[in-house]
């Protein structure tokens, strides 16, 4: 279980915890804030808190985890999920203290609820072998932190930019278009009532002539009849006449010489014999 412990990835967090202080008045102003910096293991995990004048650390080994669990009655995966949870981050449900254990030591504790009652887990902290480097740990800690936390908020910023840009580009082109259509719209209005009108100017007119020729006396269709039987009889009357003429002209003569053509004389006595026929018919 060490080795399997000792190969799985450790993960890091560093809390900024209020803190109760025992004596307000013999400690420097924020005193009552301390940074709890922890590593994370599959079966154990270690503390290292800074008030920024001392330092203390605890190394919880994978038997006291086991032990601690234990009397929780639960299995050390839960133990450790709920440790990290409280000590990861601040969590506004939950009361923490720092206080003096005596011998230099530090008792930091944390409260929780569990099925309606209020609990408290505490560790035991040992003041730093060498506090210099361990308050340099966690100051180290935090800066890189937060430069990962400005390098995503600048990524961020710029993702936000660009999407706001995109979206203002999109705005316009929505306005462009819909601009585009309320003109089109427009035109093919337009054209429409144009056209509209003209219909309407024609029946109109349709309708004027009909009240006409009613007041008239005439039948609208009767006239409109009338006028293409008079249209028909005229032509006829025309095709007619021609074809006399034609027949005159061709007729031969009567000294039966076999000349078809006859004197200008006799044409004309015989176009006025049946000039005379006609009239009297």
């Amino acid at each position: 279980m060490a080795a399997a412990s000792s190969a799985a990835p450790a993960r890091h967090s560093c809390a900024k915890l209020s803190v109760p202080v025992e004596d307000p008045k013999a400690v420097p102003a924020g005193a009552g804030t301390v940074f709890v910096k922890a590593t994370w293991l599959p079966s154990r995990f270690s503390l290292a808190v800074t008030d920024g004048a001392g330092a203390w650390v605890a190394d919880a080994s994978d038997h006291e985890v086991r032990l601690r669990a234990e009397q929780w009655d639960q299995p050390v995966a839960d133990y450790l999920a709920l440790a990290e949870r409280y000590l990861a981050f601040q969590q506004p449900d939950s009361t923490y203290s720092f206080h003096d254990a005596g011998k230099g030591n530090r008792r930091l504790s944390w409260t929780f609820e569990r099925q309606g009652t209020k609990l408290e887990w505490r560790w035991k902290l040992q003041p730093s072998p060498n506090t210099q480097q361990t308050i340099s740990e966690i100051l180290d800690f935090l800066m890189d932190a937060n430069i990962r936390l400005s390098e995503e908020v600048v990524r961020k910023t710029q993702s936000f930019d660009k999407l706001k840009q995109e979206a203002e580009k999109c705005l316009q082109q929505s306005e462009r278009f819909n601009n585009e259509k309320a003109e089109f719209e427009q035109a093919t209005f337009s054209k429409f009532v144009a056209v509209l009108n003209s219909k309407k100017a024609k029946l109109r007119q349709l309708r004027d002539k009909v009240v006409e020729l009613e007041s008239a006396g005439k039948n609208p269709k009767e006239e409109v009849e009338q006028e293409e039987e008079n249209s028909t009889d005229r032509t006829e009357l025309f095709e007619g006449e021609s074809d006399k003429e034609a027949s005159i002209n061709d007729e031969p003569s009567e000294t039966g010489s076999g000349n078809v053509h006859s004197s200008p004389e006799k044409s004309a006595s015989t176009s006025r014999g049946r000039g005379r026929k006609r009239e009297k018919r």
